[in-house]
């Protein structure tokens, strides 16, 4: 039998010390693949990831920056058998644009054509590749803008914004038109969300813990799935209670976002909960016995809870659980329903798009309208001409 060879006690030194580092920086970083990460990821990797941390940076964009680069070494490592060099030459980046923009039509004529295969299986055995086809235009543009920023911290400059490497991205992507997909195939509107909560119905730690996510993201504006996932006790704060019309005085709670995708370097987002959901959240809190850190956590099979955070894929995970438990076809619903669900309901119920927008927090009137404009054209009139 062949003895797999024993790595030197220098780099299990090394390693285990990335490890610690990285611990540091949990909130930013999957961390279920911490020991993978601590080996793919350099020192410096990581000393760049910790500054970050230090300086305030928002924590989904630090998430983003670092599934980013976590990405681009695993690449790196698979295409070349190098790290990333810094700063990369150009025939790397056109090497990147080549392996993830190609035509799936050419390839069949050509298998040469697109990211090699030995890269392909590499890539997917580590679970960095989950799809087949090539990548979709705005993550291939993302992932090279994470790279040049992190050049630019680095203090040296790249080729990101040569004419080859501009011209390149044009022509793969006009070659491989790409339809654009919405991120969940249906809306979680009012109906929909009540169905997902019919299932959530035992005083079982999983049905409480559902409950309050599901209520919580939509009612807060439809919250992304990693807001939802990272959010804190120490972002919580109650409010007065509300007194609506004759009905007994409501419980009101901000939720203190930070800085968000949308709000800016410099302004910190703040939305709100009344009345039911604020119970529903009170009820997870008291029941899983949570006084600080993350608010929704994992719970094993032996009905433990977990002290770190939910994953952002387990809000998914959720939402089409629950899908499945109501009857509906979990391929239909994501945890991005919560959020488009959010803006259709609102529409539907006529509340204004400046207030909707209030509490969603949208920046791009083009984006939120369209919900409104789908309702408004599914119930108006020129929809009902022979109705």
């Amino acid at each position: 039998m062949t003895r797999k060879p024993s790595t030197p006690k220098s780099t299990r030194d090394t390693v285990s010390l990335r490890e610690q580092e990285l611990d540091t920086i949990a909130a930013v970083l999957p961390m279920e693949r911490r020991d993978e990460l601590a080996e793919l990821l350099t020192d410096q990797d990581v000393e760049t990831l910790r500054h970050l941390v230090n300086e305030g940076m928002g924590v989904n964009t630090l998430r983003a920056l670092s599934s980013d680069l976590t990405y681009l070494q695993a690449w790196s490592l698979a295409a070349t058998g190098r790290s990333l060099p810094w700063p990369a030459p150009e025939a790397l980046l056109l090497k990147f644009i080549a392996h993830h923009l190609w035509d799936p039509e050419k390839r069949l004529a050509d298998p040469l054509h697109g990211m090699p295969a030995d890269v392909d299986d590499k890539l997917r055995i580590q679970g960095f590749l989950r799809t087949a086809g090539p990548h979709a235009p705005d993550t291939v543009r993302r992932r090279l803008a994470t790279w040049s920023t992190l050049t630019k911290w680095r203090g040296l400059q790249g080729s990101f914004g040569s004419p080859s490497i501009r011209s390149a991205i044009k022509l793969a992507i006009r070659a491989t038109p790409r339809q654009r997909r919405r991120k969940s195939g249906k809306a979680v509107t009012g109906d929909v969300l009540a169905s997902l909560l019919a299932t959530c119905q035992t005083a079982g730690l999983r049905d409480v813990r559902d409950r309050a996510i599901l209520m919580v993201a939509f009612a807060s504006g439809g919250r992304r799935r990693s807001e939802i996932a990272s959010l804190r006790t120490e972002q919580l704060q109650t409010e007065e209670p509300l007194q609506v019309e004759d009905s007994p005085p409501l419980p009101s709670l901000s939720i203190h976002l930070g800085r968000t995708k949308t709000s800016g370097a410099i302004n910190e987002d703040v939305v709100y909960l009344t009345g039911r959901p604020i119970e529903a959240l009170n009820a997870w809190l008291k029941l899983a016995k949570i006084e600080s850190g993350s608010v929704f956590r994992a719970i094993d099979r032996w009905g433990n809870v977990s002290r770190r955070a939910l994953d952002p894929k387990a809000i998914n995970d959720i939402v089409k659980q629950r899908a499945e438990l109501a009857g509906l076809d979990p391929t239909e619903f994501s945890a991005h329903g919560l959020r488009s669900g959010y803006l259709t309901e609102a529409a539907n119920r006529g509340i204004p798009l400046p207030e909707a927008m209030e509490q969603s927090r949208h920046r791009s009137i083009q984006q939120a309208s369209e919900y409104y404009n789908d309702a408004q054209r599914r119930s108006g009139r020129a929809a009902r001409l022979i109705a």
